[in-house]
């Protein structure tokens, strides 16, 4: 498992990825949603792909003395570290943020620990929705992107609307840290177990469909 990480990392990871990471710098932009910075790691994560089928990467690992599930979890590692990076690199703009003599964020969902939290949901939505489509023809990156960002778009939407016409969402989630601090920690760990479940629910789709293909 060690080495094939570390032929995703070497070998697969479009160079934009990193890049990627950095847009955690947005969380300082004021009036912005914020949800969208979390969208450009599903953004890596299709480039990654998308470089993987032009380079034969699937193929290549098939050559490999492991099973296909391996290639699979391989693969969702690599994924699960680069959204980890995205959300730890995140923490420090946000805190960073919450110090900035401006008002909270008029678009929706200021840059606080509940935002964290629903931002895991988004991220795991699109784990489930893009793997499942692209373990089924590893061809059809497009398609499956297309997909996953459509639920993405109208999670961010629903989201960010919560913030204006939710109670809960307005006047509890939505204002700086350390306010309502128990509420938005719930939300957190809510946000972390169905990151965790949607992503293993993807794993294991993902590890059906692609074993039994005549590759």
């Amino acid at each position: 498992m060690k080495n094939v990480l570390k032929k995703e990392l070497l070998l697969a990871l479009h160079p934009t990825a990193p890049l990627f990471l950095l847009l955690s710098a947005m969380l300082l932009i004021p009036n912005y949603p914020y949800y969208v910075v979390f969208f450009y790691n599903a953004l890596a994560i299709f480039f990654t792909c998308l470089l993987g089928r032009e380079n034969n990467d699937v193929f290549y690992s098939l050559t490999l003395p492991i099973p296909k599930r391996d290639i699979v979890k391989g693969r969702f590692a690599f994924v699960v570290l680069l959204q980890v990076a995205q959300l730890v690199i995140a923490v420090p703009f946000a805190l960073l943020r919450q110090q900035m003599p401006l008002p909270g964020n008029q678009v929706g969902m200021d840059a606080n620990i509940a935002l964290f939290g629903l931002s895991l949901i988004l991220m795991g939505l699109f784990n489930l929705v893009f793997f499942a489509i692209y373990y089924k023809d590893i061809n059809k990156v497009g398609t499956a992107f297309a997909w996953g960002s459509a639920v993405v778009f109208v999670y961010i939407c629903i989201a960010e609307a919560a913030a204006h016409v939710v109670p809960f969402f307005r006047d509890v989630l939505d204002t700086k840290d350390p306010q309502n601090l128990s509420a938005k920690l719930l939300v957190l760990a809510i946000g972390g177990l169905l990151y965790a479940a949607f992503t293993l629910l993807a794993y294991r789709r993902a590890v059906q469909t692609f074993e039994v293909q005549d590759l």
